[in-house]
């Protein structure tokens, strides 16, 4: 297990560390306004998935696998309407991402067993940080594809696949 559980810590990691990179990039690409913009009330913005991402990671990682005190406002991430400019939003995003790969990257393998209560829910850590890549993942990918739609542009994360055979 102690390799096996290794190797999943690392992926984590790994996985948090590339798609950071790729929210920071819309960012840079986006305007104040476009960033807080919703197309209704029952969508959120790029800001607020932004946010909610920093309490997920901050939630389950830094407080539930690190031990320190669950502060979050979930509800605030959500009702956010602006504020944070994009230069905040992605130091805040960068810092907490950071702070979660440093709890992951320091937990012993062994303790991926251990149960855990996050957000009302039993789970074992590996279930928590599994839940955090994936969380992760998906609302990364929410920001791509608003970030093609309001610019109109090709991100180019995977322009050096362009003509090559599949593998």
């Amino acid at each position: 297990m102690p390799e096996t559980g290794r190797l999943f810590l690392e992926c984590s990691i790994r996985r948090l560390s590339e798609l950071t990179p790729r929210i920071e990039t819309c960012l840079g690409k986006l305007t104040p306004e476009q960033v807080w913009a919703r197309g209704g009330e029952n969508e959120n913005a790029i800001g607020n998935l932004v946010l909610h991402l920093c309490g997920n990671l901050r939630q389950w990682i830094v407080c539930g696998v690190g031990g320190l005190a669950d502060t979050r406002d979930r509800d605030s991430e959500f009702a956010a309407r602006g504020g944070a400019s994009t230069a905040e939003l992605g130091a805040h995003l960068r810092e907490t991402v950071d702070a979660a790969t440093a709890v992951i990257a320091a937990l012993a393998p062994e303790r991926l067993v251990a149960p855990l209560v996050v957000q009302g829910y039993s789970v074992s850590v590996l279930e928590a940080v599994y839940h955090v890549v994936e969380h992760f993942s998906m609302h990364t990918g929410q920001i791509l594809f608003a970030t093609k739609m309001l610019t109109g542009t090709d991100l180019g994360f995977y322009r050096h696949l362009s003509g090559k055979q599949a593998q």
